[in-house]
């Protein structure tokens, strides 16, 4: 932990002394729960396929993921102004390893995307009625801790290969875009054509997804649930050796 600690008190200092990440970080996600969550449910009726889960709890697991997704993102974005101030490469020279200079950068943004799930479920149950599933919460943490960190160590993979912050950017669109909507984040699956549930399906954001919102709502099949967290943990692990092996080979 001492190799860590630097590193760890560096994010906390970047997020402290810029609101604009902690507000989207934190509250923006919220908004597009307010909104698609209520304005979906009240204009068009949408049904989630069980008549005890409304759309609000149905799109609250939608919502945590893709807090996890933004938050991973903003944290690989920071790379780029480390390597222009020269930070970057100094901390290559402190004594420590290059896994724990990625597990330093991703620990303290966990916990963001922990107080942030924390936020949003109580603010979704006391607004908009969702319930409250304590027995899930176990597994709501491991989620939104591997998923944040998964999704981190993938866009690092991206971030420390492109030189330039607008091509980062518009690769970062493109997957937020293909991503989140060819996924189970806002609807159910099984009603749609197969030719978009095969892709959506075979989508990481699916299957982190769909373990939050067992967890949440207890919505979903045990048995795939398992598959699901068991490959979206393969996801993260083969995510985080290709990170390390891009961040080796920064000169």
């Amino acid at each position: 932990m001492s190799a860590l600690r630097p590193i760890i008190a560096r994010e906390a200092k970047i997020r402290a002394t810029n609101l604009t990440f902690i507000f989207w970080d934190l509250f923006y996600p919220l908004g597009y729960l307010l909104v698609f969550g209520v304005g979906i449910n009240a204009s068009l009726g949408f049904s989630t396929g069980d008549p005890g889960v409304s759309y609000s709890a149905f799109f609250l697991a939608g919502v945590l993921s893709m807090a996890s997704f933004g938050i991973a993102s903003n944290t690989s974005w920071s790379f780029f102004p480390d390597r222009d101030n020269g930070i970057f490469y100094e901390m290559l020279t402190y004594p420590m390893s290059r896994p724990q200079y990625l597990l330093g950068k991703v620990l303290f943004n966990v916990g963001i995307a922990m107080v942030q799930s924390a936020i949003t479920i109580a603010l979704a149950a006391a607004l908009l009625g969702v319930p409250l599933r304590a027995s899930g919460w176990p597994l709501l943490a491991g989620a939104i801790v591997v998923g944040t960190s998964g999704w981190f160590f993938f866009y690092a993979l991206f971030a420390l290969r492109i030189r330039r912050n607008d091509a980062f950017n518009t690769v970062t669109s493109i997957f937020y875009f293909v991503f989140l909507f060819a996924s189970s984040m806002f609807y159910p699956l099984d009603p749609l054509p197969q030719t978009f549930r095969i892709p959506a399906y075979a989508n990481p954001i699916t299957w982190h997804v769909d373990v939050i919102r067992y967890a949440t709502v207890a919505i979903g099949d045990g048995g795939v649930i398992a598959v699901e967290a068991a490959a979206f943990m393969l996801f993260t692990a083969a995510s985080f050796v290709v990170a390390l092996a891009a961040l080796r080979n920064q000169e």
